[in-house]
């Protein structure tokens, strides 16, 4: 399986935001707020972004926001397409069935990397089945888990103390480590910030 690289940091400096989640993110962006490169300039200078840039910036964001190579991404929005309903949002519901994700929104990891790293490893269960493959799209109902043995891990355990309150679309019984998908969510739900359109303007061109 191809594996995400690169220096991340560069990436949320390119788009003056955490599209990570990751706080070192943060404390980088206020020191740094510029893009990266020497034509970045300490924000002296702005460049002008043809249409066509935005559009691809914007693809781009969303691409990186869930770790996904291109080719896949190129893969999903083809699905997308075909599927009943409006083509962006199709797709940002595609992106948030992922297994990983799923593992990130329910606050069992504390960024979209480490659930990434949790599922690859075996740590997670869907439906009493262990599923290490991070695309793996979750379905309404199906029940994901923190397998037994991983339950005692330092990372899953700081994970859960520092998440939040679960998205609505998701249940989740933080002593029992489990959680359930529970609808798809709609797109005023699904926190990112993104302008699925330009992205659909961008593989129509």
């Amino acid at each position: 399986m191809a594996k995400f690289t690169g220096p991340k940091g560069k990436i949320v400096r390119r788009f003056s935001e955490n599209i990570y989640g990751n706080p070192k993110f943060d404390r980088l962006l206020e020191k740094r707020n510029f893009p990266p490169g020497q034509h970045g300039n300490g924000g002296k200078f702005k460049r002008r972004v043809s249409d066509y840039g935005l559009h691809l910036m914007e693809k781009q964001k969303l691409r990186y926001t869930y770790l996904i190579l291109e080719k896949q991404f190129r893969n999903y929005f083809a699905k997308a397409d075909r599927m009943a309903g409006a083509t962006g949002v199709n797709l940002l519901q595609l992106l948030e069935r992922r297994l990983d994700t799923v593992v990130y929104r329910m606050g069992f990891a504390r960024t979209i990397m480490q659930s990434r790293q949790f599922v690859n490893h075996g740590h997670i269960k869907v439906n009493g089945r262990k599923v290490d493959i991070p695309s793996f799209l979750v379905k309404p109902n199906d029940i994901v888990e923190v397998k037994e043995k991983s339950r005692n891990m330092l990372a899953i355990q700081d994970a859960m103390d520092a998440s939040a309150n679960p998205y609505s679309w998701l249940q989740v019984d933080k002593e029992r480590f489990t959680g359930t998908f529970l609808e798809l969510p709609v797109r005023e739900q699904i926190p990112v910030n993104i302008e699925e359109r330009l992205i659909v303007e961008y593989y129509s061109k």
